[in-house]
């Protein structure tokens, strides 16, 4: 006999405290195997390497989404806005689903190992692949996914500037690593939502929330996401996987996992084939850090520095600059890495010049509108009176250079 599932789940969340599962699909999406495996996937990447209590996953943040998307779509129907029951499922499951093509640690295995295939892309493939199991009920979410469903608002609720996404990692990303300038009231812009000739705006009540927000995402890039030590272990991680691939390529054999072994392996950049899928839904982070520990001891030097120096947190020093690093400098580094005997096969693991760029606001893009009681649609930049609104529209880059500890330049 089979056991019954349970048809209302309550989740106990940090931050908002209950989540309800609004309904039987949404639960056995949930339950389903490719969403379980966000649970083994940390929202923050090496992050918690720079703030120890970032360990949150993808789990956390997806089903923190989907809650205060059902908030939302409470809100616009209060104010007069249409809404059917099939398109609140399609925007929930959009929602939960939105991250579920994210691989271990991140963005570091889109740029090493399962180079050029972006998790979006394989976000759109499970998808796909979840509504022919699920006979079709995924449609709708995904055209909404995809941004081709008519109604625009809905997908601006999925992404956009101001979309469920950013509201929920913000708030979510501050409470684990206590930083409290990412703390934004996600509920106060929430209920000043509303829905004009199609668009998703906010009331001109919530200006100051809005101003707060794009100001919150600003704080959180620099401080929190591109913390130099976050980004230098990230780009040690990125060289690791790199590395690791390149000696798999020629044919060297590394201990790892069925699921890293494939990828190691197999050139999967044009063929993500259905194979391909299934084997990646068996990839986690605990796949990466058990190679990690292992390859400590590979007899390839470079793969078992790089993973002694990321398993004990001995990272490469990094310099930041607001202006590009002379031809002049950079070659003094390497020939004071070449005097201390790293090879020129070294510099490309141990060597790392780059940029980081944020950009808090692009009044190019989806622009965040503001709705006045005149009937007036004005965009937050003009709206504000804070000046640095305006300046927040203008990407600030920074470079970076990364190289071993105790190379002293003159």
């Amino acid at each position: 006999m089979k056991t019954p599932v349970n048809k209302v789940k309550i989740i106990n969340d940090p931050i908002y405290g209950f989540i309800t599962i609004p309904n039987q699909l949404i639960f056995e999406l949930i339950e389903h195997p490719y969403f379980q495996r966000l649970r083994r996937i940390t929202q923050m990447g090496m992050s918690n390497l720079v703030y120890p209590g970032a360990h949150h996953t993808r789990f956390h943040h997806a089903v923190g989404c989907m809650h205060l998307m059902q908030k939302a779509v409470t809100v616009l129907i209060n104010k007069g806005v249409r809404i059917t029951e099939d398109e609140k499922n399609g925007v929930f499951i959009a929602i939960l689903l939105h991250d579920i093509g994210h691989g271990p640690y991140s963005h570091a295995l889109e740029n090493s190992i399962v180079d050029g295939v972006s998790h979006e892309s394989i976000s759109l493939l499970f998808m796909k692949e979840l509504n022919k199991e699920f006979k079709g009920d995924l449609t709708l979410a995904i055209e909404i996914f995809e941004g081709r469903y008519p109604r625009k608002f809905l997908n601006q609720l999925v992404s956009s500037q101001l979309d469920i996404d950013r509201m929920d990692y913000l708030k979510r990303d501050s409470f684990y690593t206590g930083v409290a300038e990412g703390n934004i009231s996600s509920e106060r812009l929430i209920d000043m939502l509303n829905v004009v000739e199609g668009q998703l705006v906010v009331e001109e009540k919530g200006i100051y929330s809005v101003e707060k927000f794009i100001v919150g995402r600003r704080l959180m890039y620099w401080q929190v996401y591109l913390h130099k030590a976050g980004v230098v272990a990230e780009k040690m991680l990125v060289n690791l996987l790199a590395r690791a691939k390149y000696l798999a390529n020629k044919g060297v054999q590394l201990s790892s996992s069925r699921a890293l072994n494939y990828f190691l392996y197999k050139d999967v950049e044009d063929a993500f084939t259905l194979e391909t899928l299934k084997t990646f839904s068996r990839l986690d982070d605990y796949d990466i850090l058990s190679a990690i520990k292992d390859w400590i001891s590979h007899e390839d030097k470079i793969l078992s520095q790089l993973s002694e120096m990321i398993i004990n947190r001995n990272l490469l020093k990094v310099e930041l600059s607001s202006k590009p690093y002379g031809e002049d400098y950079l070659q003094k580094v390497k020939d004071q890495m070449e005097e201390k005997g790293w090879s020129k096969e070294d510099l490309s693991y141990f060597f790392v010049h780059d940029t980081i760029s944020n950009q808090a606001y692009s009044d190019i893009s989806s622009k965040i509108y503001l709705y006045y009681k005149d009937g007036n649609i004005v965009d937050i930049v003009e709206a504000s009176d804070q000046l640095n609104i305006q300046a927040l529209t203008k990407p600030v880059v920074k470079h970076f250079l990364c190289y071993p500890k105790g190379i002293k330049i003159a």
